[in-house]
């Protein structure tokens, strides 16, 4: 058992993990910026180190201040939530090298999976379907690369091998366009990620974004929580999730459920994490896997009744997975609306101070937020700033309590996109369920 850990994050998910470890009994620390002083779990936490000033890059992207907090603590493991450094290879591995463990996978692990090449071919081998394409990185021999896109058919996406957030993308709809395309790609994916290799792809054209979640232990168990929709994005970033995702046949679902739990013992991974895929047609096609614990991972806790943040505290610690697929009973519906803070309309950033704030409650209603009346959102980071959760037997009920759950919710001070959500949820497509990825942006041009 981990005795204590350091946060190595902020906002809702620092405080989220903070929970989870008071509950098992594991002391915690706070590991803040000096403009994060005042933040919720900073509050709570059983010891706080300041790790540098305002800008991420001098505080929760510093790994040497991050691991020397967690020596001066005593602290035996460090958390990284999700964003900042949770993907990042080079800091899980500084970790286990200082003599902590880290609460993820292994650095090996995060490295295979954050190249989208060796993710993809990892993925083959391991059964899992994956979007037509390359098989590999692009190279100089134009003759081949315009071969491939002749195959594979128009559009294509060239995509870098180490982007992600919906960067280092680029789609070509002529053959004409191609190389050039490759080429700026390839400029824009070295100067962004140090890494100017790039992949080709079949463009998927209407997708909807359906994602698996699992947990594995190291040990050869794994298990998965099921499927997430999170097709509503603004930029490649998600506003809204549900679970389980509508419309997929039951058979389709276990199907590649199982592909993903079985990809999982394949590669040696331990913790949770989630495989994401386009669904269009019928068919899955595996993107990308996020190392880490997501987002929208509420939704799923709340349609098995598992915590997956414990889930990860006890793994690190060195224990096999609590619960068996078997024990694992899929109920209802959930869904998630991110709250942030900015302009409804504009979407620019809105920080201040908090006047009021109003929590929703009711049956099946969850809030995960670091808000409290007097904190002042600083201008510095993500404007996530809380996640609105409603359970439900069903998808209209789950859907009746958000709605009811947004009307009752107030923050005062600021700005924020409730009213976009207010939208959301009365929209004619949405509510039947299964709109694309494309779908959200189309609403807001028009």
């Amino acid at each position: 058992m981990l005795e204590k850990v350091l946060i190595a994050n902020r906002g809702e998910i620092a405080l989220r993990i903070l929970r989870a470890c008071k509950e098992l009994g594991i002391k915690t620390v706070a590991a803040h910026s000096k403009a994060d002083a005042n933040l919720m779990h900073v509050r709570l936490a059983d010891e706080t180190v300041c790790i540098g000033p305002n800008s991420p890059t001098e505080s929760y992207l510093n790994i040497p201040a991050i691991i020397s907090a967690a020596e001066v603590t005593d602290a035996n493991a460090i958390h990284p939530g999700y964003g900042f450094l949770a993907e990042n290879a080079d800091f899980a591995e500084q970790v286990e090298r200082s003599g902590f463990t880290f609460i993820g996978p292994s650095p090996d692990v995060i490295r295979l999976m954050g190249d989208k090449v060796s993710a993809i071919r990892a993925m083959q081998k391991a059964g899992v379907p994956t979007v037509p394409g390359s098989d590999g990185p692009l190279t100089d021999d134009h003759a081949r690369t315009l071969q491939i896109a002749r195959n594979i058919g128009y559009p294509v996406i060239i995509k870098a091998s180490g982007g992600g957030g919906g960067r280092g993308m680029r789609v070509v709809h002529r053959e004409q366009a191609l190389i050039n395309a490759i080429g700026v790609t390839q400029s824009e994916a070295q100067a962004a990620f140090n890494n100017g290799t790039v992949y080709l792809e079949k463009f998927l054209e209407n997708p909807r974004h359906v994602e698996i979640q699992v947990l594995a232990d190291g040990q050869g168990n794994a298990i998965h929580l099921g499927d997430r929709d999170c097709s509503l994005q603004r930029r490649h970033q998600k506003i809204i999730e549900e679970a389980p995702a509508p419309g997929i046949p039951e058979e389709q679902r276990q199907h590649i459920a199982n592909c993903c739990v079985k990809a999982c013992i394949d590669i040696g991974y331990s913790g949770a994490g989630t495989f994401e895929f386009l669904y269009e047609n019928g068919e899955f096609y595996f993107i990308e896997m996020n190392t880490r614990v997501q987002v929208e991972h509420p939704v799923s806790e709340y349609i098995t009744g598992i915590d997956i943040v414990k889930e990860q505290l006890l793994i690190a610690g060195g224990e096999p997975l609590s619960i068996k697929q078997s024990d694992i009973r899929f109920t209802g519906h959930s869904f998630e609306c991110r709250i942030n803070a900015e302009d409804p309309k504009t979407f620019m950033p809105s920080p201040g101070q908090i006047k009021q704030f109003h929590v929703p409650g009711g049956n099946g209603v969850r809030m995960d937020s670091h808000l409290y009346n007097g904190y002042t959102i600083p201008p510095f980071y993500d404007s996530l700033i809380a996640k609105l959760i409603t359970w439900g037997p069903d998808r209209d009920t789950a859907m009746a309590r958000m709605r009811n759950a947004l009307d009752e919710f107030v923050i005062e001070g600021i700005r924020t996109n409730i009213p976009l959500h207010h939208e959301l949820m009365r929209d004619n497509a949405f509510q039947k369920g299964g709109v694309s990825i494309h779908y959200l942006e189309k609403k807001l041009a028009e």
